[in-house]
This record gives C-alpha cells, structure tokens and sequence, in this order.
C-alpha cells in the first residue's frame, strides 16, 4: 500500500484550495474518487493510484509543494518567532508546514521561495552550486565603472570575508542591478557598503531560473505553476 492521505488534504495539496475550501467543494458533491462522489475529507486514498476529480477535472497530485512570496519589509524569514511576524505569519493554516529557501533580511522585499522539499531547497543554497540571485538595490549614491570592476574581480570585505566574482549594473537615479552566486550575510549590503555605496532599499528579483511575479503585491504569494517546478528541477 502507498502512501495515504486524507482527501481534504490532498485537495489543499494541489495549492487550488484552501483546507475549508476543500471542505465545501466534498459537502456540495463536487468530489469523485474513482468515479464515485465521495463527501468525507476524513477518506484516505492513494494519490499516486486514485483518480481523484473536482467537477469531473482529474487533478495532478504532487509530493511536495512550492509558493512564491512577495515578501514584504518588516516581517523575518523564520519560521516562527515570539515576538516578531514571520513570513509563515502571512499564509494560511495548510501551509504553515512550509519552510523558506534562504534568507532574506528583515528589512529586504522580493521573491522568497517556501517548499517542503528539503533537496530541492538543498540544491538550490548549496555554494558548489552558484545559483545566480538577482537583486534591484536603491542606494545612496551611483554605480561607476571602478564599482563594476571591483564586483567582476570579487570584493573583500573588511572583515576578511571574501566574496566570489558578482555583476553589478547601474541602473541609474540611485539604482542598481546585483546578481550573487552565493548567500553570504547581508552580502549585498556589504558589499555595495566596502565601495561607499550604502544600501537603502533593497528587493529580490530572481532565484535560478525562478523570477518574481510583478502581479503580486507586497505579502501576496501563490503556487508554483508546473513549468516553473520543472525548471528549478532541472538545476
């Protein structure tokens, strides 16, 4: 016998529904399980063998689930805290299991990555691996080509922390883009910092080949779509 689950659960699974969503969708009878309405989310199945359909839709059940979050300033990346919000904080009930891929700081906005795919979120921080992340910083002050360069080269910073070759680009009115192979603490900040550039605001834009969905508003997140899942597997 393969793994079982409650129905209910395996509804909220797919990211579709909410656990009370889920609820509703078996009290109407809009559930069938091999072809056969099913009411109770306390049934358990095999997801991998049982056909299970909402409104005659069979649905693709997967092991592990995937969001992205616009997370905003002001709340941690942790997954729980006495006293301070977390980015758990921001989602509902059936997705507090979840963990975030990295760490973004406190005060840092833009993509963050919450699974309970413990390899995937290996994979994906890893330093043998270089996944590129991609940030957009406001500083105080411009980028100049001797910027540029120092980044290309590798910075050291004042503490003896040395940091792998990144690409910075101006972007302009206080603005710029930097694109990191590793996730070392508040890297960005200090590096920009060594060059007298100090850091105002900063967002993340991308992680591998995943990118922040601009339609999400700050706090907003939403379930990986398949081809998102597939090109992160294939790092």
């Amino acid at each position: 016998m393969g793994k079982q689950l409650r129905l209910d659960k395996l509804l909220a699974d797919t990211g579709r529904w909410s656990r009370k969503d889920a609820k509703l969708l078996l009290k109407q009878g809009r559930v069938q399980v091999d072809g056969s309405v099913e009411k109770s989310g306390d049934r358990k199945v095999d997801p991998e063998l049982a056909a299970v359909a909402v409104d005659g839709e069979v649905l693709r059940w997967t092991e592990y689930r995937y969001l992205m979050l616009n997370k905003p300033g002001g709340v941690l990346t942790a997954t729980e805290d006495r006293r301070q919000k977390t980015v758990l904080d921001l989602l509902p009930p059936e997705y507090r299991d979840l963990f975030p891929v990295g760490r973004l700081d406190k005060d840092t906005e833009g993509l963050l990555l919450l699974t309970d795919d413990g390899a995937l979120a290996h994979h994906l921080l890893s330093p043998r691996h270089h996944v590129d992340k991609r940030y957009l910083a406001n500083i105080d002050g411009e980028v100049d080509a001797a910027d540029v360069q120092a980044f290309r080269d590798g910075i050291v910073l004042g503490d003896g922390t040395v940091c792998l070759s990144a690409e910075l680009e101006s972007m302009g009115q206080g603005q710029c883009l930097v694109t990191l192979r590793e996730g070392k603490f508040h890297q960005v900040k200090r590096m920009l910092a060594s060059r007298g550039k100090p850091v105002v605001g900063l967002k993340r834009l991308s992680m591998g080949p995943l990118q922040l969905d601009e339609t999400l508003k700050p706090g907003e997140f939403r379930p990986l779509t398949a081809e998102e899942q597939f090109e992160l597997k294939k790092l």
